[in-house]
């Protein structure tokens, strides 16, 4: 009975992480937004290309990308994808709106080069922080493994398709692509592997101890 309790506790205490990660997450695409002068991530490209094309916001267009992901992996592999999916790609993109609206805009090269590299650092933390508890990927990852299991891709093939097919279309739309969508696209992995020693010292204190449900990448 103490044990189903703790593991019951314990999972609750994941998924609370694992929406603190999102908005972290969220937090750290929004300042990147911010510092647009340098570029943006390539699905980040996407949406904000079809926010200044057809309007709506860019959470709201991030939604979208990922529910219209959702639904061509789930008919492709006639399965749902597990819950953790849903929360990511729904509270990633109302946090993402939020935080625009709450941060200020900034101005000249000096101040969106810091904003641009504080975002990354954030991004990176966020995505370490939701996927330590090991809940699920994103919708985006979600189909990097479907195309990996369809055709057989390594990857960082599957991963390199899709970032640069996000990139091209987001480009065509108007989204801004300079150095520093180069940047996170080379450097986003190296951060995240960075940061998951804390993140999961931080979830393994939270818990009051390991738990073999959460990630051992370390």
């Amino acid at each position: 009975m103490v044990r189903r309790c703790r593991v019951g506790s314990n999972l609750i205490k994941r998924w609370l992480f694992y929406i603190v990660g999102l908005i972290i997450l969220a937090l750290g695409i929004s300042l990147t937004i911010k510092g647009r002068l340098l570029g943006l991530g390539s699905w980040d490209v996407l949406h904000y290309g079809l926010w200044q094309t057809f309007g709506l916001t860019i959470g709201s267009w991030a939604i979208i990308a990922g529910a219209t992901i959702v639904l061509f992996t789930a008919v492709i592999t006639r399965r749902l994808p597990k819950l953790g999916v849903y929360i990511n790609m729904v509270a990633v993109g109302v946090f993402i709106d939020i935080f625009n609206w709450l941060i200020p805009e900034f101005e000249g090269w000096t101040q969106h080069i810091f904003i641009f590299t504080l975002g990354l650092l954030v991004m990176a933390f966020g995505v370490a922080f939701y996927i330590t508890p090991n809940l699920g990927a994103g919708p985006r990852d979600t189909l990097m493994l479907l195309l990996v299991e369809k055709f057989g891709l390594k990857i960082s093939m599957a991963r390199n398709i899709m970032e640069l097919g996000a990139a091209v279309a987001g480009y065509l739309l108007g989204g801004p692509v300079f150095i520093g969508t180069v940047v996170i696209i080379v450097g986003l992995g190296k951060l995240i592997e960075m940061w998951l020693p804390l993140t999961r010292r931080l979830l393994v204190s939270f818990l009051g101890g390991e738990d073999d449900e959460i990630i051992r990448i370390i």
